[in-house]
Order: C-alpha cells, then structure tokens, then sequence
C-alpha cells in the first residue's frame, strides 16, 4: 500500500483520498496503528478543505490512541495544518511539549522523530527563536536520510540553519553544521558564501568576516544584525586562541586579543567578561598586567582543522610525560637518598 499511494497516478486529484475511504477503511484495524497513520498522512496531503483534514486525521487518531507513536504522529500533523493554514502557534505550541512527553517514553529514535523535530523547528523558522530553530532543525537532520529531501529542500534547509547558527543566541558551536552534508547543497549557487562565513566565525576569523560583507551585507537579517555578529566572532576568536595554545601558555595579552579580534584595547576587558559570563571560556583577568589567564574553553565539535591543532597538542603532551618520566628515572638515585 505504501508503494501504491507513491505511483503517479494516485497523486493526481483526490485519489488517494478514495483510496483510503473505498478500500482501505475497510481493514484499516487490521493494519499496524503507525502505518495507518502514515498511510493517512499521504492521504491528508490531497484534502484541499484544512478542516476537513483535520477532522479525517483525527478519525484516524481515534481508531490508534492505544498506540503511543501512531497518536503522537496524529498530533504532529493536525499541528502541522494548525501551523501552516492558521498560524495557531500557541495551539501547536501546546502540541509540540505534548509530543515530547510522549516521545521521551519511547527507547531510541522513531519514524515519528523526524516529523517531530520538523515541526518544531518550523514554528520556531515562523517565531524568530533562532537557536531553538537551530538544534531542532539539526536534530530533525539527523534522523532524517537526505536521500529522501529534494534537492530544493536541502537548499533551503541548509540556507535557514546558516542564518539560524549566526543570529542563535548562545550559539557558538558550528563543528555539526559544518561536518553535515546538507551544506553541500548551496555549492554553485548564490547563498554559497554562507558556508565560506560559517567557516569564518567556526575559527574565529574577525578578517574573513569583514572581507566577506559585500556578501552578507545583502541579506536583510544579517545586515540588520551586524553589531551582535561581530560580537559574536569577537568571542569566538578569543575562543579559537584559547584552544590553540598549549594549556601551560594560555596568558593572553589585551594587546594581542585587540590584534585578532581588531577591537580597540579598552573594550577588550569588556569582552573576556562576556565570554566569561556565558562560560565560553573560564580564566582571570588581571587588570595591573593587561592579560588573563585562561584555564578552560568550551568544548565544541572540532572541524578538520581543529582536529589537527588537538593531534598536535596530544603529541606535545605525550612528549612532555615521557620526558618526565626519563627525568624520575635519571633522578630516582638523589630523590631515594632524601
């Protein structure tokens, strides 16, 4: 039935539609609860009336509220024509902490997930939460094959989460985005130089991302949010010079945090103390001496690059034990004889 609700032919007019009332209703306790739903879900795609959807698809909910997945995909998609035909958000809103409940109850990842998660983040695309959109969208992603997506459709996702990893609040971690394929669907087209700035502000490159601005400039939700983007690749940088150094040389000047990040001197304080406060970093400011000693730094997904600056801080560490460990062995004599 799956592959028969795909063919051509039953995608024209109302024909899957009579499909399911003429023929499928007939069995439909017999088959499994999700996968009637799911055949609905095919189904409510051809209603043209959002009411009448509606009310055909919570039928279906009714014939399956003993099973948890199938009544939580039911909710998911009346949520859905809430969202798109009403803009109920409030209503859908309820649904989505609803279905969490719900789902929180079912070991590993479900079918339902992914619809889950796509709901989510299109409420929060539609509100303006960007981190919320953020992780929702990357989590749909990840239980989502991109084989399945058109080629518009990751376009368009990859362009929404670009945006959405650059204006988030508290965002800071770009390494998932940058490592998943989805990205590679803007190559050779017009929003390519996003993935070009995401690389940027991933390293904390305040150079890249003042030369990249004859680009981004011409999107309207990041020319409009230019102060709180560069502020946002300030504190990466800092952080990016953190974890590049070794974790016995990590007291950094003001003068040479104003160097990387282009930032006058007398707001450089200013800005460790937001990284501090957002617990990007972890350190101590010292004011008389202009530096600060930073003792951690967030831990983030690594890009290819990264991972090489940590081998080589693995092998800098190795090297250092085993010259320690030659050195007690040489000394053992005079520590044994005190």
């Amino acid at each position: 039935l799956k592959e028969v609700v795909k063919h051509e032919s039953m995608l024209e007019g109302d024909n899957i539609i009579q499909l399911f009332n003429k023929f499928i209703t007939d069995f439909e306790s017999k088959l499994n609860p999700l996968s009637l739903v799911q055949l609905g879900m095919v189904a409510l795609e051809q209603h043209q009336d959002s009411e009448k959807g509606i009310q055909f698809i919570e039928r279906i909910g009714e014939k399956v509220k003993q099973h948890e997945e199938a009544s939580a995909l039911v909710k998911i998609l009346v949520g859905k024509i809430k969202l798109h035909k009403y803009d109920k958000r409030r209503e859908v809103q309820n649904i989505i902490e609803d279905v969490d409940k719900m789902l929180s109850e079912i070991d590993g990842v479900s079918p339902v997930h992914s619809h889950f998660y796509l709901l989510s983040s299109d409420l929060y695309r539609i509100e303006g939460k960007h981190a919320e959109f953020y992780r929702s969208s990357l989590r749909y992603l990840g239980c989502t094959e991109l084989e399945d997506l058109s080629m518009q459709d990751q376009t368009k996702h990859a362009f929404f989460l670009s945006l959405a990893a650059l204006l988030g609040d508290g965002v800071y971690n770009f390494g998932e985005l940058l490592a998943h394929k989805v990205l590679q669907s803007m190559k050779g087209t017009e929003n390519e130089w996003l993935i070009d700035l995401l690389f940027a502000f991933n390293s904390g490159d305040v150079a890249k991302f003042r030369q990249l601005k004859p680009k981004w400039s011409t999107q309207p939700d990041l020319a409009a949010h230019e102060t709180l983007l560069f502020e946002k690749v300030c504190l990466l940088c800092l952080m990016e010079m953190t974890f590049r150094r070794e974790a016995t040389q990590r007291i950094i000047t003001f003068q040479e945090i104003a160097k990387e990040t282009t930032l006058p001197v007398e707001q450089v304080e200013l800005l460790i103390m937001k990284a501090l406060s957002q617990e990007l970093v972890q350190g101590k400011i010292d004011q008389v001496s202009g530096n600060v000693d930073m003792t951690w730094v967030q831990p983030r997904v690594l890009d290819k690059e990264q991972v090489k600056i940590m081998t080589k801080k693995i092998e800098s560490w190795s090297l250092s034990v085993s010259n320690m460990e030659l050195m007690i062995e040489n000394q053992a004599g005079e520590i044994l004889t005190y």
